[in-house]
């Protein structure tokens, strides 16, 4: 079975066009929505969907506003509990073309590969609508993920991906250290120091048109210096 993980904080525009897109693919994929407490009444729509879905879409409610990576690491242990065999990450502004899942699903199920990437930049950079000054932050990023750590994956801070259950059961979760944008880069070093075999499938990111971002400068500086930290870290698996 597959598991599409999809964090959400005030998404009411786009939830129920991108669950509808999961539900219409071939092949059984599953959606679980992880909802920081929307304002905006997301977590609403999403249990209408419920009602046509109910064995298919899932929503877990948090709190507030607890971070991207600790959205992922509570769906990830739910996935490996509920006995989901390939789990992931998508946003849900349609940044990430959910037929791609297919794509990804193909390259770790009948190529080999133990986490797939939805990579901008492992052909050119493939990216529309996005102001020029956010792709040279995004595509620097990943160069200087690559220069300092070493690992041979162009789009490092991608986040539309597929994990295999066992990255995700050989992983220690509970040890990843990186809660927003470095949650990315920690989530594929970790795997990659593991001996797992990472595999780039190119896609074209489009810019969300409904909505808006919820990146900030922090983020950023969290990868900066979580990087450096990576790089002299003992990368272990899970006891």
């Amino acid at each position: 079975m597959n598991l599409v993980i999809i964090p959400t904080y005030n998404e009411k525009e786009n939830i129920a066009d991108i669950l509808i897109c999961v539900m219409q693919l071939e092949g059984q994929f599953h959606a679980l929505v992880i909802d920081d407490a929307s304002p905006d009444g997301t977590a609403g729509i999403v249990k209408n969907l419920q009602i046509c879905y109910p064995d298919r879409i899932h929503l877990l409610e948090r709190s507030g506003k607890l971070g991207l990576g600790t959205a992922y690491l509570t769906g990830f242990k739910w996935a490996l509990e509920n006995g989901y065999d390939y789990v992931f990450e998508m946003d849900a502004d349609f940044s990430h073309n959910p037929e791609d899942l297919i794509r990804l699903w193909k390259a770790c199920e009948e190529e080999g590969a133990d986490l797939s990437i939805g990579s901008r930049y492992s052909n050119g950079i493939s990216v529309v609508d996005w102001p020029i000054g956010r792709i040279l932050i995004s595509y620097g990023a990943s160069l200087y993920v690559r220069g300092v750590l070493g690992m041979k994956v162009f789009d490092t801070t991608a986040g539309f991906v597929c994990y295999s259950r066992k990255v995700l059961e050989t992983l220690d979760l509970d040890a990843v250290k990186m809660k927003g944008y470095g949650f990315q880069i920690e989530m594929k070093y970790s795997a990659w120091k593991l001996g797992f075999k990472l595999k780039e499938v190119p896609i074209v990111f489009t810019n969300r048109q409904k909505g808006t971002s919820k990146m900030s400068s922090g983020i950023f500086g969290e990868a900066f210096w979580g990087v450096i930290n990576l790089r002299f870290r003992k990368i272990r698996p899970k006891a």
